[in-house]
């Protein structure tokens, strides 16, 4: 009945081709104006998931009440010195909050006049003395150096600290360090490079990440309507860094990072070089199609078919999801490597038909009556492994099934439809040559006698390889998935490695600041968890210790910061400042060794050579030193008048970040460890959902997130067999032939899974699809070999269904291949294990399955015997059939 429906369909659409392809023309444009307007990609990670799910809820909650989590872009300002780092921060976040209709709010993160007002509490109190100490101590160095920033008053300074030698109140060796810092930036100078000095580094030590790197968090307007949402304010960010000339003006260099520019890039990066991979992938198919068919016609009957599919499919695909997604854009290359398969199947078929009857009309329609069956078992069972994962919360992978089951339904029925009025409309030329390969009938005769031998030693290595699978791994971390080499992914995992930036953090959102305060106290006693922090770890403890101290250095250093200052020196003034500090600095040395000595000097030297050069040099090197002091007094002056914080005295921008409009307040616990590592990740989060159940942040959504996907693969593989095998039960009816077809499929898996454990191939979100990819594709061409052995059919190799077979793969395969070219890593991983996926499908379904099927049966109480492997005796077949359609179709 089934193939008595498609002949007539066929026999009906070949003697109306025009009209038909006059109806598809209509189609295709009413689907591609549908699919301009309403095209949209949801770049957005987290929607891949169900909103249903416990975890996701949580996280729903937490950005909803801290939107800035998801919509941030984080500003990274990394300078040479912690002065010019400190400068171009504050310069770049002045000029982006005037720019009020890009951005609704822009915050240093630790700076701004708050900090740096107040920066002195946050020190330990035991900390916070020394520091007083040292200044009250400097007092006249801090006089000599505010009232005279000069290359006089920079000599005067050094001079202090060369009484204390002569005086014997502290030895050379220890000014060593200070007297190589100030040599080094006329020695750059001098050798025509840029020059820098720090006054932080040279008064504490080394200087830290944190006092080199500063962060501007901009909270942006975005488009969600625009395919990069938050474009237009990562421009505004660009250009105005461009227009302060950060490089150039303070040696800093600013990078962009955060949830916005994550997401923006993620569709750029998936774009990157996909019009030449398109073309290129184009050109492969038409090349491969033409040697599959020979005949220009014929592919143009092809490639037209599988655009005309394509466009429908992406119409119909966005009317049912409303918008794409990362994983769910694939679908175009599934269709056109499945899409294919049908068209192929049917031409091929076609030619061998066309080389016995001859006729145009009678061979389109007697092809339909034999790969009509096959066509639609192997469309239904496709569609039912694209759609296993329907009923899991995968949604993103759920959205690919229904797309590309949806897309198996429009192949096929083009491929029944406008592919043969195309061929009828286009006069394809007759077939002198039969399609079937003689030269590989050696090959069938040697599967055909080691059969047995090729089924044991399969199933033998099947069973060695499953031990493998407990070595298979899951990578479902997302920053893994994305291109290493842009800004935003290259900035967040260098931030990553950073304990003091919390990117793996683990959040828990609460009713009220007291139970903040309890969530951090329980999560700070876990031995995973480096730290704990919540709005009240903004408010300094300890501050009646504190504040008295720094109002002592305030009283001790008020004359000197504040004392009036001298007239500019000259240039004459300068150079003999420069020759008397050359002088002192010789007489300290004397004839003495050791650091000390060797750094007098050295500076001595470089002083002379300074006194000695022209007034451009010295006026290089007086900016070198005083431009950075200047900001540092002028910091320091406003460090010392701290007054006491509470929590209502914290910056609204702060405490934004940690208590939402509605109340909800979060407290917030970063991972003891390398935070990168994997292992301490999940030992971290487990300890975290142990103690707080409704925790959320990156480091739970990672480890959920592999979870979940774990789940849906077990859960959709159990889906696709169960679907498939009924589909294979109600058409074949038979329970060995179902299994006959199940079987190759598994070691088909079996074997892909294995091969990914043993060489380290990592599953991840991405490529999971080829989960139900091998199992659409392997269906497909089982059935093919399934329901032409139990016609009679032996000596696959040599026929014309393997030819099909092959070129098909080809097509895939290069379908495929395209998305392996991709810069995005999760697509490349996803070309790359589809193709691994398909090899090892091709393999099974043309040596394993006949060797596991044998002989036919030739008396098949489903099917009537036929003369195999043999074209004239399958036209005489499908003669009557064909007539019998015509009549059929004079009749209608």
């Amino acid at each position: 009945m089934l193939t008595s429906l498609i002949v007539r369909v066929v026999a009906f659409c070949v003697r109306h081709a025009w009209g038909v392809i006059l109806a598809a023309v209509v189609l295709s444009v009413g689907s591609g104006v549908y699919t301009v307007r309403h095209f949209a990609i949801d770049t957005k990670i987290d929607n891949l998931m169900s909103p249903s799910l416990d975890w996701r809820k949580r996280e729903i909650t937490y950005h909803n009440e801290f939107p800035q989590s998801i919509q941030l872009i984080l500003v990274v300002v990394d300078g040479p010195t912690p002065e010019l780092a400190g400068a171009a921060t504050r310069a770049l976040a002045e000029e982006l909050s005037k720019k009020t209709d890009l951005f609704r709010s822009v915050a240093e993160q630790g700076g701004g006049p708050f900090f740096r007002r107040n920066g002195l509490l946050y020190l330990p109190t035991e900390q916070l003395d020394g520091v007083t100490t040292q200044l009250t101590r400097s007092g006249p160095l801090v006089g000599a150096l505010a009232s005279d920033p000069s290359l006089r008053g920079l000599v005067q300074a050094l001079s202090f600290g060369l009484m204390g030698v002569e005086q014997g109140q502290i030895p050379l060796d220890a000014m060593a360090r200070t007297l190589n810092m100030a040599a080094e930036p006329i020695e750059k100078i001098k050798a025509g490079q840029t020059a820098d000095f720090s006054w932080k580094v040279l008064l504490q030590g080394e200087a830290q990440t944190s006092d080199l790197r500063h962060f501007i968090a901009v909270s942006p307007y975005v488009n969600e309507r625009e395919l990069e949402p938050a474009a237009k304010a990562i421009a505004g960010i660009r250009q105005t860094a461009n227009d302060l000339a950060l490089a150039s003006n303070y040696r800093a260099q600013m990078r962009i990072t955060g949830p916005a520019p994550i997401a923006d890039e993620e569709f750029a990066s998936a774009n990157e070089g996909l019009v030449r991979n398109s073309l290129i992938t184009g050109t492969i198919v038409v090349i491969i199609l033409w040697l599959a068919l020979r005949w220009f016609r014929l592919v143009f009957a092809v490639c037209v078919t599988l655009g005309v599919g394509l466009i429908v499919t992406a119409a119909l695909g966005l009317l049912i999801v409303g918008a794409l997604n990362p994983i769910s854009v694939a679908f175009a290359m599934l269709f056109v490597g499945l899409g294919a398969d049908f068209a192929i199947q049917y031409t091929v078929r076609y030619r061998a038909q066309r080389h016995v009857a001859g006729e145009l009309h009678q061979a389109l329609i007697e092809s339909a009556g034999r790969v009509g069956a096959p066509l639609t078992l192997a469309a239904g069972a496709a569609a039912a492994g694209f759609m296993s994962f329907l009923p899991t919360p995968y949604i993103g992978l759920a959205q690919l099934g229904t797309i590309a089951g949806v897309g198996m339904g429009v192949a096929y029925a083009a491929s029944l439809t406008l592919l043969p009025a195309l061929v009828q409309a286009l006069g394809a030329p007759p077939e002198p040559h039969s399609l079937r390969l003689p030269a590989l009938a050696p090959v069938d005769a040697w599967l055909k006698r080691h059969r047995f031998w090729i089924v044991g030693f399969i199933a033998v290595a099947g069973v060695i390889s499953l031990p493998a699978l407990t070595r298979l791994q899951f990578d479902f971390d997302p920053l893994h998935l994305r291109d290493p080499n842009s800004e935003s992914i290259a900035t967040l995992r260098e931030l990553g490695k950073d304990p003091n930036v919390a990117v793996n953090a683990a959040e828990v959102v609460t009713e009220s600041l007291e139970a903040a305060a309890a969530v951090a106290t329980r999560l700070a006693a876990l031995p995973e968890v480096d730290r704990t922090r919540t709005i009240d770890s903004f408010v300094p403890p300890d501050q009646d210790r504190k504040l008295p101290l720094i109002q002592k250095a305030a009283v001790a250093l008020g004359s000197a910061l504040n004392r009036a200052a001298r007239p500019a020196p000259s240039d004459a003034e300068n150079v003999a400042a420069l020759r008397s500090g050359a002088d002192a600095l010789r007489k300290a040395a004397g004839d003495g060794s050791g650091a000390g000595p060797d750094a007098a000097r050295r500076l001595a030297g470089d002083l002379a050579w300074l006194a000695d050069s022209d007034e451009a040099h010295r006026t290089a090197v007086a900016a070198a030193f005083t431009t950075p002091l200047r900001a540092d007094l002028g910091d320091l002056r406003e460090a010392l008048q701290a007054g006491r914080i509470s929590r209502a005295s914290l910056p609204k921008e702060l405490v934004r970040d940690w208590i939402s409009p509605n109340g909800k307040t979060r407290a917030e616990a970063t991972p003891k460890g390398d935070p990168n590592d994997e292992d301490t990740l999940r030992r971290f989060a487990h300890a975290v959902l142990a103690a707080e159940p409704n925790a959320t942040g990156q480091a739970i959504a990672t480890l959920e997130w592999g979870d979940t996907i774990v789940k849906s693969f077990i859960e959709a593989a159990a889906w696709s067999l169960i679907s498939i095998a009924l589909l294979l039960w109600i058409v074949l009816r038979r329970f060995g032939d179902v299994l006959l077809t199940l079987i190759p499929l598994m070691v088909a898996a079996v074997a892909t899974l294995a091969i990914c454990a043993v060489t380290g191939f990592a599953l991840n979100y991405a490529n999971i699809i080829a989960l139900p990819v091998l199992l659409g594709v392997g269906v497909a061409f089982k059935i093919y070999y399934i329901l032409a052995w139990r016609s009679g059919q032996t000596h696959f190799m040599q026929s014309a269904l393997t030819r099909a077979v092959f070129f098909s793969a080809l097509l895939t395969a290069t379908a495929f291949g395209s998305l392996w070219l991709s810069h995005h890593p999760g697509t490349s991983s996803m070309g790359k294990l589809l193709a691994l996926s398909l090899a090892c499908t091709l393999v099974s379904a043309v040596l394993f399955q006949p060797a596991l099927m044998g002989e036919p049966r030739h008396k098949s109480a489903d099917v009537p015997p036929e003369p195999p492997n043999d074209d004239a005796h399958e036209s005489q077949r499908h003669l009557a059939m064909g007539r019998s359609a015509q009549r059929w179709s004079r009749l209608s």
